[in-house]
Protein backbone atom coordinates (compact mmCIF):
# COMPACT_ATOMS: atom_id res chain seq x y z
CA UNK A 1 0.00 0.00 0.00
CA UNK A 2 2.82 2.38 0.81
CA UNK A 3 4.13 2.17 -2.74
CA UNK A 4 0.88 3.61 -4.08
CA UNK A 5 1.07 6.81 -2.10
CA UNK A 6 3.76 8.53 -4.24
CA UNK A 7 1.85 7.66 -7.42
CA UNK A 8 -1.42 8.95 -5.98
CA UNK A 9 0.22 12.15 -4.79
CA UNK A 10 2.00 12.51 -8.12
CA UNK A 11 -1.25 12.15 -10.05
CA UNK A 12 -2.98 14.76 -7.90
CA UNK A 13 -0.05 17.14 -8.33
CA UNK A 14 -0.03 16.52 -12.11
CA UNK A 15 -3.74 17.38 -12.29
CA UNK A 16 -3.05 20.52 -10.24
CA UNK A 17 -0.22 21.50 -12.61
CA UNK A 18 -2.50 21.09 -15.64
CA UNK A 19 -5.20 23.17 -13.96
CA UNK A 20 -2.69 25.93 -13.16
CA UNK A 21 -1.10 25.99 -16.62
CA UNK A 22 -4.54 26.05 -18.25
CA UNK A 23 -5.53 29.37 -16.71
CA UNK A 24 -2.86 31.41 -18.52
CA UNK A 25 -4.74 31.88 -21.80
CA UNK A 26 -8.01 33.03 -20.27
CA UNK A 27 -6.25 35.47 -17.93
CA UNK A 28 -3.84 36.89 -20.51
CA UNK A 29 -6.42 37.39 -23.28
CA UNK A 30 -8.09 40.41 -21.57
CA UNK A 31 -4.64 42.03 -21.34
CA UNK A 32 -4.04 41.36 -25.04
CA UNK A 33 -7.42 42.88 -25.90
CA UNK A 34 -6.68 45.94 -23.75
CA UNK A 35 -3.50 46.79 -25.66
CA UNK A 36 -0.75 44.45 -24.47
CA UNK A 37 1.27 42.91 -27.28
CA UNK A 38 2.06 39.17 -27.13
CA UNK A 39 5.78 39.96 -26.74
CA UNK A 40 5.14 42.23 -23.76
CA UNK A 41 2.80 39.72 -22.11
CA UNK A 42 5.22 36.80 -22.49
CA UNK A 43 8.18 38.91 -21.34
CA UNK A 44 6.36 39.91 -18.15
CA UNK A 45 5.08 36.38 -17.52
CA UNK A 46 8.50 34.80 -18.05
CA UNK A 47 10.31 37.37 -15.92
CA UNK A 48 7.90 36.96 -13.00
CA UNK A 49 7.89 33.17 -13.20
CA UNK A 50 11.66 32.94 -13.56
CA UNK A 51 12.31 35.22 -10.59
CA UNK A 52 9.88 33.29 -8.35
CA UNK A 53 11.60 29.99 -9.26
CA UNK A 54 15.12 31.41 -8.90
CA UNK A 55 15.46 30.78 -5.11
CA UNK A 56 14.80 27.09 -5.82
CA UNK A 57 16.91 26.92 -8.98
CA UNK A 58 20.12 28.39 -7.53
CA UNK A 59 20.51 25.83 -4.69
CA UNK A 60 19.85 23.01 -7.17
CA UNK A 61 22.95 23.94 -9.21
CA UNK A 62 25.21 25.06 -6.36
CA UNK A 63 28.57 23.42 -6.89
CA UNK A 64 27.31 21.94 -10.18
CA UNK A 65 27.87 24.83 -12.56
CA UNK A 66 29.44 22.41 -14.99
CA UNK A 67 25.99 20.89 -15.46
CA UNK A 68 24.66 24.31 -16.44
CA UNK A 69 27.37 24.65 -19.08
CA UNK A 70 26.82 21.12 -20.40
CA UNK A 71 23.09 21.77 -20.58
CA UNK A 72 23.49 25.20 -22.20
CA UNK A 73 21.91 24.19 -25.52
CA UNK A 74 18.92 22.69 -23.76
CA UNK A 75 18.63 25.86 -21.67
CA UNK A 76 18.84 28.07 -24.76
CA UNK A 77 16.28 25.88 -26.49
CA UNK A 78 13.88 26.35 -23.59
CA UNK A 79 14.47 30.13 -23.70
CA UNK A 80 14.36 30.77 -27.43
CA UNK A 81 12.00 28.06 -28.66
CA UNK A 82 9.88 27.28 -25.63
CA UNK A 83 9.46 30.82 -24.26
CA UNK A 84 10.40 33.46 -26.82
CA UNK A 85 9.00 31.49 -29.74
CA UNK A 86 6.14 29.18 -28.84
CA UNK A 87 4.53 31.25 -26.08
CA UNK A 88 4.56 34.45 -28.15
CA UNK A 89 2.97 32.59 -31.06
CA UNK A 90 0.34 31.04 -28.78
CA UNK A 91 -0.56 34.40 -27.22
CA UNK A 92 -0.65 35.93 -30.69
CA UNK A 93 -3.04 33.19 -31.76
CA UNK A 94 -5.48 33.53 -28.86
CA UNK A 95 -5.56 37.27 -29.48
CA UNK A 96 -7.49 36.38 -32.65
CA UNK A 97 -9.09 32.98 -32.06
CA UNK A 98 -10.70 31.28 -29.03
CA UNK A 99 -8.33 30.03 -26.35
CA UNK A 100 -9.62 26.46 -26.70
CA UNK A 101 -8.98 26.43 -30.46
CA UNK A 102 -5.47 27.78 -30.02
CA UNK A 103 -4.43 25.25 -27.40
CA UNK A 104 -6.03 22.33 -29.25
CA UNK A 105 -4.04 23.17 -32.38
CA UNK A 106 -0.82 23.59 -30.39
CA UNK A 107 -1.34 20.25 -28.67
CA UNK A 108 -1.17 18.49 -32.06
CA UNK A 109 2.63 18.79 -31.82
CA UNK A 110 3.10 15.02 -31.16
CA UNK A 111 1.30 14.26 -34.44
CA UNK A 112 3.70 16.57 -36.28
CA UNK A 113 6.62 14.72 -34.67
CA UNK A 114 5.18 11.43 -35.92
CA UNK A 115 5.26 12.81 -39.47
CA UNK A 116 8.81 14.13 -39.05
CA UNK A 117 10.14 10.84 -37.66
CA UNK A 118 8.33 8.94 -40.43
CA UNK A 119 9.99 11.13 -43.07
CA UNK A 120 13.42 10.86 -41.42
CA UNK A 121 13.46 7.11 -40.84
CA UNK A 122 11.21 6.04 -43.74
CA UNK A 123 9.68 3.54 -41.31
CA UNK A 124 5.92 3.32 -41.16
CA UNK A 125 4.71 4.14 -37.62
CA UNK A 126 2.87 1.51 -35.64
CA UNK A 127 -0.84 1.06 -36.15
CA UNK A 128 -1.75 2.71 -32.83
CA UNK A 129 0.29 5.81 -33.78
CA UNK A 130 -1.27 6.03 -37.25
CA UNK A 131 -4.73 5.58 -35.78
CA UNK A 132 -4.11 8.23 -33.14
CA UNK A 133 -2.74 10.66 -35.72
CA UNK A 134 -5.73 10.14 -38.02
CA UNK A 135 -8.18 10.63 -35.15
CA UNK A 136 -6.40 13.81 -34.01
CA UNK A 137 -6.35 15.29 -37.53
CA UNK A 138 -10.05 14.48 -37.94
CA UNK A 139 -10.67 16.29 -34.67
CA UNK A 140 -8.68 19.29 -35.91
CA UNK A 141 -10.89 19.50 -39.01
CA UNK A 142 -13.96 19.70 -36.78
CA UNK A 143 -12.39 22.26 -34.45
CA UNK A 144 -11.37 24.72 -37.19
CA UNK A 145 -14.38 24.19 -39.47
CA UNK A 146 -16.87 27.08 -39.64
CA UNK A 147 -19.44 26.75 -36.87
CA UNK A 148 -21.97 28.98 -35.25
CA UNK A 149 -19.37 31.70 -34.73
CA UNK A 150 -18.00 31.40 -38.27
CA UNK A 151 -14.57 30.34 -39.47
CA UNK A 152 -11.56 31.06 -37.22
CA UNK A 153 -9.41 34.06 -38.07
CA UNK A 154 -6.87 32.82 -40.68
CA UNK A 155 -3.91 34.68 -39.13
CA UNK A 156 -4.82 33.45 -35.65
CA UNK A 157 -5.01 29.90 -36.97
CA UNK A 158 -1.64 30.29 -38.71
CA UNK A 159 -0.06 31.52 -35.48
CA UNK A 160 -1.52 28.52 -33.63
CA UNK A 161 -0.03 26.18 -36.24
CA UNK A 162 3.35 27.90 -35.86
CA UNK A 163 3.02 27.51 -32.09
CA UNK A 164 2.45 23.80 -32.70
CA UNK A 165 5.67 23.66 -34.75
CA UNK A 166 7.53 25.45 -31.96
CA UNK A 167 6.08 23.07 -29.38
CA UNK A 168 7.19 20.08 -31.46
CA UNK A 169 10.68 21.55 -31.80
CA UNK A 170 10.91 22.03 -28.06
CA UNK A 171 9.86 18.41 -27.46
CA UNK A 172 12.90 17.38 -29.53
CA UNK A 173 15.16 19.73 -27.56
CA UNK A 174 13.76 18.60 -24.21
CA UNK A 175 14.29 14.94 -25.11
CA UNK A 176 18.04 15.44 -25.33
CA UNK A 177 20.23 14.36 -22.39
CA UNK A 178 19.81 16.53 -19.30
CA UNK A 179 23.57 16.35 -18.55
CA UNK A 180 22.77 16.79 -14.88
CA UNK A 181 20.84 20.06 -15.32
CA UNK A 182 17.99 20.04 -12.75
CA UNK A 183 14.50 20.61 -14.14
CA UNK A 184 13.85 23.59 -11.86
CA UNK A 185 17.05 25.23 -13.12
CA UNK A 186 15.96 24.56 -16.70
CA UNK A 187 12.58 26.16 -16.01
CA UNK A 188 13.88 29.22 -14.15
CA UNK A 189 16.87 29.79 -16.41
CA UNK A 190 14.84 29.26 -19.56
CA UNK A 191 12.16 31.70 -18.44
CA UNK A 192 14.66 34.39 -17.46
CA UNK A 193 16.76 33.99 -20.61
CA UNK A 194 13.58 34.02 -22.68
CA UNK A 195 12.50 37.26 -21.01
CA UNK A 196 15.91 38.81 -21.72
CA UNK A 197 15.79 37.66 -25.36
CA UNK A 198 12.32 39.14 -25.83
CA UNK A 199 13.45 42.34 -24.12
CA UNK A 200 16.27 42.66 -26.65
CA UNK A 201 13.87 41.96 -29.52
CA UNK A 202 11.52 44.63 -28.22
CA UNK A 203 14.31 47.16 -27.66
CA UNK A 204 15.50 46.77 -31.25
CA UNK A 205 11.98 47.22 -32.60
CA UNK A 206 11.91 43.89 -34.42
CA UNK A 207 8.53 43.11 -32.84
CA UNK A 208 6.03 45.51 -31.28
CA UNK A 209 6.06 45.84 -27.51
CA UNK A 210 3.04 47.65 -26.14
CA UNK A 211 1.45 47.67 -22.70
CA UNK A 212 -1.68 49.19 -21.21
CA UNK A 213 -2.34 50.11 -17.61
CA UNK A 214 -6.10 50.27 -18.07
CA UNK A 215 -8.35 48.01 -16.01
CA UNK A 216 -9.37 44.74 -17.65
CA UNK A 217 -12.65 42.82 -17.29
CA UNK A 218 -12.31 39.83 -14.97
CA UNK A 219 -15.15 37.91 -13.33
CA UNK A 220 -17.56 40.45 -14.77
CA UNK A 221 -15.98 43.53 -13.17
CA UNK A 222 -13.07 45.89 -13.91
CA UNK A 223 -9.80 44.64 -12.42
CA UNK A 224 -6.38 46.26 -12.18
CA UNK A 225 -4.12 45.13 -15.04
CA UNK A 226 -1.46 43.76 -12.70
CA UNK A 227 -3.81 41.25 -11.05
CA UNK A 228 -4.14 38.79 -13.98
CA UNK A 229 -0.49 39.36 -14.88
CA UNK A 230 0.67 38.51 -11.37
CA UNK A 231 -1.61 35.47 -11.18
CA UNK A 232 -0.27 34.18 -14.50
CA UNK A 233 3.36 34.86 -13.58
CA UNK A 234 3.27 33.40 -10.07
CA UNK A 235 0.53 30.75 -10.16
CA UNK A 236 0.13 29.75 -13.83
CA UNK A 237 3.89 29.82 -14.43
CA UNK A 238 6.10 29.44 -11.34
CA UNK A 239 3.76 27.30 -9.23
CA UNK A 240 2.64 25.36 -12.31
CA UNK A 241 6.21 24.56 -13.37
CA UNK A 242 7.08 23.52 -9.81
CA UNK A 243 4.04 21.24 -9.67
CA UNK A 244 4.81 19.78 -13.10
CA UNK A 245 8.42 19.03 -12.13
CA UNK A 246 7.31 17.40 -8.86
CA UNK A 247 4.69 15.31 -10.66
CA UNK A 248 7.23 14.12 -13.22
CA UNK A 249 9.61 13.06 -10.45
CA UNK A 250 6.84 11.07 -8.71
CA UNK A 251 5.14 9.59 -11.79
CA UNK A 252 7.78 9.55 -14.48
CA UNK A 253 7.52 11.62 -17.65
CA UNK A 254 5.22 9.20 -19.48
CA UNK A 255 2.30 9.18 -17.03
CA UNK A 256 2.81 12.87 -16.23
CA UNK A 257 2.49 13.72 -19.93
CA UNK A 258 -0.89 11.96 -20.07
CA UNK A 259 -2.09 13.94 -17.06
CA UNK A 260 -0.84 17.05 -18.82
CA UNK A 261 -3.55 16.59 -21.45
CA UNK A 262 -5.94 17.95 -18.83
CA UNK A 263 -4.41 21.36 -19.53
CA UNK A 264 -6.53 21.50 -22.68
CA UNK A 265 -9.66 20.73 -20.68
CA UNK A 266 -8.85 23.27 -17.99
CA UNK A 267 -7.95 25.98 -20.54
CA UNK A 268 -11.30 25.44 -22.27
CA UNK A 269 -13.13 25.57 -18.94
CA UNK A 270 -11.39 28.79 -17.85
CA UNK A 271 -12.11 30.40 -21.24
CA UNK A 272 -15.79 29.56 -20.81
CA UNK A 273 -15.98 30.82 -17.22
CA UNK A 274 -13.90 33.99 -17.63
CA UNK A 275 -14.37 34.94 -21.28
CA UNK A 276 -17.67 33.36 -22.25
CA UNK A 277 -15.94 31.38 -25.02
CA UNK A 278 -17.39 27.97 -25.70
CA UNK A 279 -17.09 25.26 -28.33
CA UNK A 280 -20.15 24.25 -30.32
CA UNK A 281 -21.15 20.59 -30.47
CA UNK A 282 -18.96 19.72 -33.48
CA UNK A 283 -15.95 21.58 -32.08
CA UNK A 284 -16.40 19.85 -28.73
CA UNK A 285 -16.42 16.50 -30.53
CA UNK A 286 -13.31 17.59 -32.43
CA UNK A 287 -11.57 18.51 -29.20
CA UNK A 288 -12.36 15.12 -27.71
CA UNK A 289 -11.02 13.43 -30.86
CA UNK A 290 -7.80 15.44 -30.65
CA UNK A 291 -7.28 14.44 -27.02
CA UNK A 292 -8.06 10.80 -27.81
CA UNK A 293 -5.70 10.84 -30.78
CA UNK A 294 -2.83 12.41 -28.83
CA UNK A 295 -3.40 9.88 -26.03
CA UNK A 296 -3.05 7.04 -28.57
CA UNK A 297 0.14 8.54 -30.00
CA UNK A 298 1.64 8.95 -26.53
CA UNK A 299 0.57 5.43 -25.56
CA UNK A 300 3.01 3.97 -28.09
CA UNK A 301 6.39 3.14 -26.58
CA UNK A 302 8.32 3.70 -29.78
CA UNK A 303 10.44 6.79 -30.41
CA UNK A 304 8.33 9.93 -30.70
CA UNK A 305 11.31 12.13 -31.41
CA UNK A 306 14.49 11.60 -33.44
CA UNK A 307 16.74 9.03 -31.80
CA UNK A 308 19.64 9.92 -29.53
CA UNK A 309 22.54 7.58 -28.70
CA UNK A 310 21.79 4.79 -26.22
CA UNK A 311 24.30 6.16 -23.72
CA UNK A 312 22.58 9.53 -23.87
CA UNK A 313 19.11 8.01 -23.52
CA UNK A 314 20.17 6.38 -20.29
CA UNK A 315 20.81 9.85 -18.86
CA UNK A 316 17.69 11.41 -20.32
CA UNK A 317 14.73 12.56 -18.32
CA UNK A 318 12.05 13.81 -20.66
CA UNK A 319 10.52 17.17 -19.96
CA UNK A 320 6.78 17.50 -19.61
CA UNK A 321 6.89 21.27 -19.16
CA UNK A 322 3.95 22.79 -21.06
CA UNK A 323 4.52 25.76 -23.31
CA UNK A 324 1.16 27.52 -23.34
Amino acid sequence: MKQRHPATAGLLIAVLAAALFGMSGALIKPLLESGWSPVAAVTARAAIGGVVLLPFALPSVRGRWGAVWRGRWRLLGMALVGVAGTQVLYFGAIQRIPVSTGILVEYLAPVLLVAVVWAQTRRVPRVVVLAGSAVAVAGLVLVVSPGGAGAPDPLGLLLAVLAMVGCAAFYVIAARPSDGLPSVALASGGLLLGAVALGIVGATGLLPVTVSFADVPLFGRPTAWWVPLLVVGVIATAFAYAASITATELLGSRLASFAGLLEVVSATLYAWLLLGEQLDALQLLGGLLILAGIALVRADRGDAVPRVPRSARSERRESTLPLS
